[in-house]
This record gives structure tokens, C-alpha cells and sequence, in this order.
């Protein structure tokens, strides 16, 4: 996806990094092999073959709760000839929205809101394609109601989807949480409806295509709320459908299969029904449910025991697309669970036996800041979620012949606190970075030789590393302390013996559990690897701060690290500069009474800008006096807007700087030859509080740049800047011509606030053709883009 507008300029999505809300029922996957999960207020959309993010849809006024395709990946085999697939969500106001997605164009379209919303928010939708045109849907709420839907697709090319309500089901005061949809076997035309909820009973109720569902029977046995219920599709015996099978799982940690048989003698519930072989797996017999002419046998198939907590989805898996006697597709017996216990497992009945057995198991991003690499090898981000995590475009014969293929490739920190800040240490030698979370230490972490490795593999198609690199870095990774606070080296020379537990060092050792495996990875790490063998030692703890760290930057140099926690006094609010390599604080900055929100230095250093809740900005001056000895001075202090100051950035080429407020206005401001700062210009007002700013320089000669601009509605502009300079020599910004460039399409874009922005280093640039801009949002986002300008010097 692209976006552009007169003048030569293009911007276009390079990566997406989205987290899933967590809530069940949150992912589907749909028939033309593409995921859609709810991030935040957008419905993400994610291609598994590539292990990309394509796009977000943006169109929810609150958290996606829910989604389901049709077709879904269910029902694969009846849409080999499709042109469009479709998408409900629905999110925590109650609205549903159906979206359409051409195969032929790769595009999406919104195409309606759905005409009789939930009262509250709606926490399930689940949906059967009866016809190539048509598909039968249901969705249940927290309002007490579940809405059966008739959808009806457009059998030529521009005509229009129908959502229509069939009928309404008031379930009571135990709202229903759960559902599934089937078509009964044996060519019935009867549907069913299977509920679960708070009143731990599944509801079976029955109807036709065209509603009047009446409620059949219950089925007991969970001891807790039902959580997931899915149906598969009919099983066959001797080429004839008479069969099918309900998973259901709750919060009582256990799985149930449920199966339905029609019977040879409808119209008895007493009497003879067709004789199956009876085995360990079928034995208890439920209630009957009536169709129509047709009735069916339940019973209690299997009972799954194996997770340690709620048992939040199970799925059935989809179906192969394959003819088997006679019949379109192949419902393999295989079932799929997570569970709130961090795992998942794959279950299936045992070959002689019939008993089903666990035969998988296998072992979670709220984003609060990004920054690049120091050479822009990869993003680094950090999270509420207590994780560090790097992101990088993985080098291979596919992402030569397709493009950037960007992975997660490290997850260096895994914390006990939430994690608001990062800045990654500038310089030469190894990679460090610095983390601030919801505690009073700041942490530094240093880059060990796998992870140098297996970037150098990834990036550099395995160009060897320099010598002197490998010989300085002896640490080969970490491990994680029990608490979750610390992360200590694991060395390159140290033995993989056991660990000698007697003695003092004891508890010390039984800290640290379970062992890391680093190794150098020839491809993208799967979860497992990431959450235990790609951590960073911590090398440093930063003492200083009296509450929880907000925000850090380091200089270009790489010589100093500033940082600031959320404060309500004077005291609080001082800054707090720390030398890197022997880390220790060397300056308290004071001036704001309130959290500094944001601080940078300027190019060549000489400064520190800091901007704050307290609608104020300050300038700094910075001075070396020695190795190890600074000097500062506050140069300037200013109310700047009439709201909290959010971001703040330097011209790269210049000491002018940019200031964006919750007041919606974008500030540019020049620091005088004397003590002084002016302000040059304020850009239009903007419709949504400006929350992330990053300035880049184009070209040296005339100061021009662009000036990245996001705001709480998750919307992103660029702008172009061009400082003119005084004719005095001075080398100071008489004036600054400011437009907008390009407002980068929504569909691009985050869906709540954007928390910060970042260009690609270095942010100066001669005629340059081609730049990446990284940002990370509430909605759980990183995102990357590519904007090509077509510039050059005159």
C-alpha cells in the first residue's frame, strides 16, 4: 500500500508489528489463507506464509472483541472458486461490520455496519456458508441476546451484500459467551446453534435457514463457564454424512467432545437408533435432539484432561480439500486448545484405542517506545507488556525476490515491571541499550555474541564478523532470574556442566531457571527461542530516580545518557545525565515541576531539549570540561502550549526544534546566537493532539527536511521544512516554510494514539532518494514505512 501526492513523493508500508487484544474469540482464520485478529480499535490483517502483517482496517469506535471470515479456513473446500471473501468484526460498543477483500486486487472495502447493533459489547460471532451466495451467522453479546444473521453475498460484480436479522434469542441473565454453527447431517436443512456461557450448560437450539430457532436441549457436564464451542463438519461412514462432533471448553480446564448420530428412528426417543461399535471413547448417552423428521443420539464422546488452567478456545481442524467417498472434503480428527496456562495442544484419538490423547504441546505487544538501531540494522521496542523485543528484515532468497521480510529476531529483555523508555547507546564497539520501566532503576544491556551473529546472518548474508568484535564480546547470553528483575551472562567460555546447588551460592543458582540455549540462528526464531535464548545480559543498574522511569535519550556520541520519571515536584522532575561506560551520574538537571515527557540532544551535542507535562520546554547547554567532567546550564525555559507538552525533536542540521502538544498545534521553534529561543512558526491546527514528532534532514545546503507528525487518533502527516538562514553569517533561522507533503492513508496508519516516532539514522542525508520511518502506538502497533522522495539539490 501506497500514498502519495503531487511533487514526487511516496510513502508506502514496509512492516507492521501488531498485538492481538487479548480476549477470546479475537482470531479467525479465513478460506483465502489470511488471519484477522482485533489490535486495539483495528482489525489486523495477517498473511501466515509470509509471517507479515498486510494492513489494518480502521472503522471501530472501540476495542475489536471478535472476528469471523466468510468463509473461514472451515470451508475451504466451497471456495475454490470465490472472488471475495468477507470479514465480520465486532467490538466492545457493540457494533459489527462486514468488510470485503478481492482476491484479483489484494483490496479491501468497507461495506456495512450492521443494522441491529448489541447493546453492549459483543463477545462472540461465529458463521456457516450454506451457499456460494449465502451464509447463516450468529453473534452473542454481554447484553443478554444472541442475533441470528442471514448473509447475502453478490452474485455478480458490483452488487451489494445484504445483513439481515433473522431472529433474536434472549438467553437471560447468564449472558452466553460461546457459539458454533452447524448444518445437521442426513440433508435435514436444519441447522444448529450450540451456546455456552456463564451458567456452565451448552444450549443446543434448532431452526432453519430462515430462523425460528427454537432451544432443543442442554447439554451438562462443565463445572465452570464454557469458553470455546466448535462444531465440526459432518463425519461420513460408507459415503453417507451421519454424524457430527462438538468440542466444548471451559474455565474447569477440561475439553469435551460431544457427538450427535442421527438416528434410524426419528420419532422415538425410546426406541432402537442405528448400531455403532460402542468403545471407550463413546460412553455416555445424552439427550436427543429433534429436527424436523430427524433426531440425533448425543453423547459424551471423550474428556480432555491436560491444561492447568482455563481453557480459553479449541478448534477443530480445518478440513483437507480432498474428495473421500464421494464426499468434497476430508474433517481430520484433530483438535486444537489454548489454554490461560501459556500453552497449546494438539489432541487426537489414538489409532488402536479410540481414546484421544495430547500428543502436542507447545509453549505474548502493548507498545510504549521504538528507537533504531545505531546503523539501523533493526528496531528496538519496548512494551507494557514487559518485553524488549528487536524486529529486523531477515535477508533471504525470498525477501530478494519479494521484498523486505522483517521478523522478530530477539526478545533481550523480559521484565517483572512494565517497560515505558528506551534509548539505544550511540558510538562504536558493542551494541548496549538502556530500559526505564514502572520501577525507580534504569537497566543496560549489552549485545552478546549469538545475537551479533545471527543479525550479521540475517542482515549481512553471512559476511563474517570483525575479530576484534568477537573478541571483546565474551558473552555468549543470559538467563533470566525466577523474579523476572535480572538477566545474568552466560560466558563463552563456561561449561555446560550441572550446576554445583551446595554451598553459599545456592540460592543464587536456583534464581535462575530454566537454562538459556543461545545459539546462532540460520533463521527467524519461533516463540520458544524467543523467550528464553535470545535474552541480553544486564550489565549496569541506574540508582537515582525517586519513582517510575518515563523517558531516556542518549547523545550522537554515545557518551551520555539522560533520563526522567514521572514526577509531581520540582525534585522529582530533575533529569538525571549518567556517563556511559563507567555509568555513573554526572548531572541533575532541574526545571520542570512535572514528568519531563520527552528529551533528545541536538546534533552536534551542545544541547538537551526537554519538554513536560507542565506545558513548558527547557534548553540546556552541555558542556565537556574534561574525560569524565561536564558542565550545564540552563539556557532557556518557556510555556510553549496550552497542554501538555507530549514530543519534541531537532532539526539535524540545525538548533531549531519542533514541540507537539495535546493542544493539536506543532511548534517551531530557533535557539538564538545569545540565551534566547523565538518562535518561527506554528503549523495549522491539527484535528487530534499531536503525540510523536521526529525531524529528518534531506539536504545540507538548504536545510531541508520532512517532519514526521503523529497524533492520538493513531493518524500520521509528513510535513516539509525549509529553514532559511539570516545574510549576516551567523548561521541563525530567520524563518522556516513549512506544507504538508503527504498525509499517509488511514488504512496505513495506527488506530489509537501513536507513542512515538523514528527515522531511520543518521537523520542527515545528502540527496537522499529513499528513507524509513518506524512508529510504535497504544493500539499494540510497530510499523514501518518507506517514503520515497524524489528529490535533488538545485
Amino acid at each position: 500500500m501506497t500514498t502519495s501526492i503531487n511533487g514526487g513523493m511516496e510513502v508506502k508500508k514496509v512492516f507492521i508489528g501488531a498485538g492481538c487484544n487479548r480476549v477470546v474469540n479475537n482470531v479467525s482464520w479465513g478460506a483465502c489463507d489470511l488471519v484477522a485478529f482485533g489490535a486495539q480499535n483495528a482489525v489486523a490483517i495477517f498473511s501466515p506464509k509470509t509471517a507479515q502483517i498486510l494492513t489494518t482496517l480502521p472503522g471501530h469506535k472501540a476495542s475489536v472483541n471478535c472476528t469471523q471470515w466468510l468463509p473461514s479456513n472451515k470451508f475451504a473446500f466451497k471456495a475454490k472458486e470465490l472472488e471475495k471473501h468477507y470479514l465480520l468484526s465486532g467490538d466492545a460498543d457493540g457494533a459489527i461490520i462486514l468488510w470485503e477483500f478481492s482476491l484479483l486486487e489484494r483490496k479491501w472495502r468497507y461495506v456495512l455496519q450492521a443494522p441491529q447493533s448489541h447493546k453492549k459489547g459483543v463477545t462472540c460471532i461465529t458463521g456457516i456458508m450454506v451457499t456460494e451466495t449465502e451464509a447463516i451467522v450468529a453473534s452473542t453479546s454481554s447484553d443478554g441476546k444472541a442475533h441470528v444473521w442471514e448473509v447475502l453475498f453478490p452474485s455478480t460484480t458490483g452488487g451489494d451484500c445484504i445483513l439481515q436479522c433473522l431472529e433474536t434469542l434472549f438467553v437471560g441473565s447468564k449472558p452466553m459467551v460461546a457459539l458454533s454453527l452447524a448444518e445437521l447431517p442426513g440433508n435435514t436443512g436444519h441447522i444448529v446453534l450450540a451456546m455456552g456461557g456463564l451458567d456452565n450448560k451448552i444450549h443446543l437450539y434448532c431452526g432453519e435457514r430462515t430462523g425460528k430457532f427454537l432451544h432443543a436441549c442442554e447439554l451438562k457436564g462443565h463445572t465452570d463457564w464454557i469458553r470455546s464451542l466448535d462444531f465440526s463438519l459432518p463425519i461420513c461412514t460408507n459415503g453417507e454424512p451421519n454424524s457430527i462432533l462438538l468440542v466444548s471448553s471451559s474455565q474447569d480446564k477440561g475439553i469435551r467432545i460431544w457427538k450427535m448420530a442421527l438416528r434410524s428412528s426419528p420419532c422415538s426417543t425410546q426406541g432402537s437408533y442405528r448400531k455403532e461399535e460402542m468403545s471407550l471413547a463413546s460412553y455416555i448417552e445424552g439427550p436427543v435432539l429433534v429436527a424436523g423428521s430427524s433426531s440425533y443420539q448425543i453423547s459424551l464422546e471423550s474428556l480432555l484432561i491436560g491444561h492447568e488452567d482455563w481453557v480459553y478456545s479449541v478448534e477443530w481442524q480445518p478440513p483437507s480439500i480432498e474428495s473421500v467417498e464421494g464426499i468434497g472434503y476430508y474433517q481430520p480428527q484433530s483438535i486444537l486448545s489454548a489454554s490461560m496456562d501459556k500453552t497449546m495442544m494438539i489432541w487426537q484419538p489414538e489409532k488402536n484405542s479410540g481414546i484421544w490423547m495430547n500428543v502436542v504441546t507447545v509453549g505474548e505487544l502493548r507498545v510504549t517506545d521504538i528507537v533504531w538501531a545505531r546503523s539501523g540494522e533493526y528496531i528496538l521496542s519496548v512494551s507494557q507488556d514487559q518485553t524488549t523485543r528487536i524486529y529486523a528484515s531477515w535477508q533471504n532468497e525470498a525477501s530478494l525476490r519479494d521484498g523486505d521480510s522483517w521478523h522478530e529476531i530477539a526478545r533481550p529483555q523480559v521484565h517483572g515491571h512494565d517497560i515505558n523508555c528506551v534509548t539505544i547507546v550511540q558510538g562504536k564497539g558493542n551494541h548496549h541499550f538502556v530500559s526505564g520501566a514502572d520501577e525507580k532503576v534504569a537497566r543496560v544491556f549489552e549485545a552478546t555474541l549469538s545475537f551479533l551473529k545471527t543479525l550479521n546472518r540475517a542482515t549481512s548474508q553471512n559476511i563474517s564478523l570483525p575479530e576484534d568484535l568477537q573478541a571483546d564480546v565474551q558473552v555468549l547470553g543470559a538467563n533470566m532470574s525466577a523474579l523476572g528483575l535480572s538477566q545474568k551472562p552466560i560466558y563463552v567460555q563456561a561449561t555446560h556442566d550441572i550446576p554445583n546447588r551446595n554451598g553459599n551460592d545456592g540460592l543464587d543458582t536456583l534464581e535462575t531457571i530454566p537454562d538459556a540455549v543461545p545459539a546462532v540462528l540460520t533463521e527467524p526464531p519461533i516463540e520458544d527461542q524467543l523467550a528464553w535464548h535470545t535474552l541480553w545480559p544486564e550489565s549496569h543498574k541506574l540508582y537515582g530516580h525517586g519513582n517510575e522511569l518515563f523517558s531516556l535519550c542518549c547523545d550522537h556520541e554515545g557518551k551520555l545518557v539522560a533520563s526522567s520519571c514521572k514526577a509531581q515536584s520540582a525534585t522529582a522532575a530533575e533529569i538525571w545525565l549518567w556517563q556511559v561506560g563507567s555509568w555513573k551520574a554526572v548531572g541533575q538537571l532541574q526545571s520542570h515541576s512535572l514528568t519531563v515527557t520527552q528529551m533528545e540532544f541536538s546534533h552536534d551535542d551542545c544541547m538537551l531539549l526537554a519538554v513536560s507535562r507542565d506545558r513548558q520546554f527547557s534548553v540546556f547547554t552541555i558542556k565537556r570540561t574534561g574525560t569524565d567532567e561536564i558542565s550545564y546550564q540552563l539556557l532557556a525555559r518557556q510555556e510553549a502550549h496550552k497542554r501538555i507538552i507530549w514530543s519534541c525533536s531537532w532539526n539535524p542540521y540545525g538548533h531549531e526544534f519542533a514541540t507537539g502538544s495535546r493542544d493539536k498545534t506543532v511548534k517551531i521553534w530557533a535557539v538564538n546566537k545569545g540565551s534566547s529561543v523565538k518562535l518561527l512558526l506554528t503549523l495549522p491546527q491539527f484535528n487530534s493532539s499531536v503525540t510523536a514528532l521526529s525531524w529528518v534532514g534531506l539536504g545540507h545546503q538548504k536545510n531541508d527536511g520532512f517532519l514526521a507528525v503523529g497524533m492520538e487518533s493513531g493518524l500520521i502527516e509528513l510535513w516539509s521544512l525549509s529553514v532559511n538562514r539570516a545574510d549576516d553569517g551567523s548561521g541563525s533561522a530567520a524563518g522556516v516554510a513549512a506544507a504538508v507533503a503527504v498525509k499517509l492513508d488511514p488504512f496505513m496508519c495506527h488506530v489509537s494514539a501513536v507513542n512515538r516516532l523514528a527515522w531511520k539514522g543518521p537523520k542527515k542525508s545528502e540527496n537522499c532518494k529513499n528513507k524509513q520511518l518506524a512508529s510504535c502506538g497504544a493500539d499494540n502497533c510497530v510499523r514501518v514505512f518507506e517514503v520515497n522522495v524524489d528529490y535533488a539539490e538545485n
